[in-house]
């Protein structure tokens, strides 16, 4: 497993306050540096004032002894989509499954570290990593709908989380989902025929429904069009600035050119070899979309996003 992350900094750049003098970009920053620099933008990050609907302080994710990703802190904004991009390996998706806990599923991970949802680390004692899961949802790289039809694909996800109304008010949600999802029309009229019947950018839009009928408020979203062709693609990345109306968004992209077209906000994140060649993730720098893509504040960005490397 090759995710990890070593992290630069968030910086709150919606304040007034003045952006903290980034690195020297004619030297490469030493850990101590980076650490330094990280515990500065937590400190930032625990103002009330500017923290976001879910933040990271210091994160650290290890599989075993293996540390995939080192020191990230990052405030994402209520309402806004956030991308992440940087080469293969560099720990985008190991970020992303951590913010609902997901990686809680692989054995051998272990986060250290703060992740906080509305000011409350989803990683204390006692905190239910299910219901972190209902309110943080996931849709992943490949379409995976249900064996089972339209209706029930939106439907069982809200059952199994305690759904108590009526069959009409069950109608109501499949509709509400399948609507703010883009789907409704195309399939309101064959709801008992099986998802799998669906296209490619309709299965996905049917996982996003499914992942919205739990009525979370943050949706992650792990490389959502890789697999689908540029129509499906397009229509995706308009559901998703329809959605970042009622819902906080962050992305994992390899292509540069979505982050640019649908994200407000962009992390880019690298990664480094140690002397034994394992390799771990770190965030160079989390910036509006804009001014990442045109005044990046590193060097390393600027190399990564014209192409000279990843």
């Amino acid at each position: 497993m090759t995710d990890e992350t070593k992290e630069n900094a968030d910086v709150d750049t919606t304040s007034d306050t003045p952006v903290r003098p980034r690195f020297a970009t004619d030297s490469a920053p030493t850990h101590d540096e980076r650490v330094a620099d990280e515990r500065a933008v937590a400190e930032e990050d625990s103002n009330p004032a500017v923290a976001g609907v879910l933040e990271t302080k210091l994160m650290n994710v290890f599989y075993g002894d293996f540390r995939a990703v080192a020191d990230v802190s990052m405030s994402f904004h209520f309402n806004d989509i956030s991308a992440l991009i940087g080469p293969s390996g560099c720990g985008k998706s190991t970020v992303l499954r951590s913010l609902n806990r997901m990686n809680d599923l692989i054995p051998s991970a272990r986060v250290e570290g703060e992740v906080r949802y509305h000011g409350a680390n989803i990683y204390d004692d006692g905190i239910d990593p299910v219901e972190v899961r209902r309110r943080i949802g996931m849709v992943f790289q490949k379409p995976n709908p249900f064996p089972k039809s339209i209706f029930d694909n939106i439907a069982w996800g809200a059952k199994i989380n305690g759904f108590k109304g009526s069959k009409s008010d069950m109608n109501d949600l499949v509709e509400n989902a399948l609507r703010q999802a883009a789907l409704w029309d195309e399939v309101k009229d064959k709801q008992s025929e099986s998802g799998l019947s669906l296209s490619g950018g309709q299965q996905q839009r049917l996982c996003i429904a499914r992942a919205i009928a739990t009525q979370p408020d943050v949706l992650l979203m792990d490389e959502p069009c890789s697999a689908l062709d540029p129509i499906a693609t397009l229509k995706i990345e308009e559901l998703m600035i329809e959605l970042k109306e009622n819902y906080s968004i962050v992305i994992v992209t390899h292509n540069m050119q979505q982050a640019a077209r649908v994200s407000d906000r962009t992390a880019f994140f690298n990664v480094e070899l140690d002397t034994d060649g394992q390799r771990t993730g770190y965030l160079v720098e989390f910036s509006p979309t804009d001014e990442l893509f045109t005044n990046p504040r590193e060097k390393d960005t600027e190399d990564y996003i014209t192409g000279r490397f990843g």
